[in-house]
């Protein structure tokens, strides 16, 4: 046995035994561990925190209320300045439309996300909050920390007072966008107009103190190097130590979007090694989701079964990123099925809705 076969048994030792990994041991499986042998590690964490029977969903629509944008981020086709001729900004009344239309179909639940504007008044986002959630009910989810850091040094007030008037106008939970990779090196290259990774975790941290749990992320396949992926799951795992408001962690990869930005081809199983690595080292978060909007299906069948216990689709209305993903409530059941798992229909912060069972052998699904 080498000296890096004895090293691997023993992380796997202290894995089995529910014992944390270190950073330099997270970094060790990453580079080193054969890829199922930690699938079989991250299944049997998944297990033994969530169960084995069982992989959720939700539906929600996103509401992208403006693509006028001044961040400048190399990987983004989205963004539009605002003398573009595609630029755009949502009326109160079209986002209620969108609301309305959303509600008809069963979903209640809506995620508020845009470009960074440099010149919407707050009360823009405040009445349609209000309106929105006095109108419909449903539940909100909305603003990265760097739509919050711009509004706060927009109207020339606290972050922590953003929060509190953000939230007192509807919003419920927020989203761990804005994250990519967690480097100032890697920032630097990709968005260096984004708030500092410092000021990301600073501003999760006072939405999750202020009662707006949400989701984190990582986004692979840039410039990253090994080191850096790891310092950005244990900033995330030291975040949730402190706060418990993340519900989950989804691992995403990058698209290529714009001839400026240089993207890496993730092969399957490194996305899938990734996984099972995130189900490992982060042991203070319960649920992990596999990206089907952006992997496709197939990927998302295996990710169950190698630490994830949730597929991302689908989404109505996905304006941002090229979806591979399902487009339906019963694709997203089947797929969830035919997996072998029941299919657990769930909300934004995890309850669950309605459960659907595996199909029986030699079933076909329903269309």
């Amino acid at each position: 046995m080498t000296k890096k076969d004895d090293t691997l048994r023993q992380i796997y030792s202290k894995i089995r035994l529910e014992e944390r990994i270190t950073p330099n041991e997270g970094l060790i499986l990453l580079k080193d561990a054969p890829w199922l042998e930690l699938a079989q590690l991250a299944w049997e964490k998944r297990v033994k925190k969530v169960g084995g029977d069982k992989a959720s969903y939700t539906l929600f629509r996103i509401i992208n209320y403006t693509n006028v944008c001044d961040i400048g981020c190399c990987f983004c086709s989205f963004k539009r300045t605002e003398n573009d001729k595609m630029a755009y900004v949502l009326t109160k009344d079209e986002v209620l439309e969108k609301v309305e239309a959303s509600k008809k179909i069963g979903i209640e639940q809506i995620f508020f996300q845009g470009g960074v504007h440099p010149n919407l008044p707050l009360s823009y986002y405040t009445d349609i909050l209000k309106a929105v959630k006095s109108d419909f009910g449903v539940h909100i989810r909305g603003f990265s920390p760097v739509e919050i850091l711009r509004l706060a040094e927009l109207n020339q007030m606290t972050v922590p007072k953003m929060i509190g008037v953000l939230k007192r106008a509807g919003l419920d939970s927020v989203p761990g966008a804005g994250a990519e990779i967690l480097s100032e090196r890697v920032r630097a290259v990709l968005s260096p107009n984004k708030c500092s990774t410092a000021q990301w975790a600073r501003i999760i941290k006072q939405c999750h103190q202020q009662g707006l749990p949400g989701s984190a992320n990582i986004v692979i396949g840039s410039i990253e190097k090994d080191r850096e992926i790891i310092a950005h799951l244990s900033l995330v795992r030291k975040i949730q130590d402190e706060t418990q408001g993340f519900n989950s962690f989804i691992p995403w990869t990058f698209q290529r979007q714009t001839k400026d930005f240089y993207v890496k081809n993730i092969l399957p199983h490194d996305y899938l090694k990734l996984v099972s690595l995130c189900r490992i080292f982060l042991d203070n978060i319960r649920n992990l989701e596999v990206s089907v909007l952006v992997l496709g299906e197939d990927i998302g069948k295996l990710a169950l079964r190698m630490g994830a216990n949730d597929i991302s689709s689908p989404v109505i209305e996905e304006n941002v990123l090229r979806s591979f993903g399902i487009k339906s409530e019963r694709e997203a059941q089947n797929l969830i099925q035919e997996a072998g798992f029941t299919a657990v229909k769930r909300d934004f912060n995890y309850r669950p809705l309605e459960v659907f069972p595996p199909v029986q052998p030699g079933t076909a699904p329903e269309n």
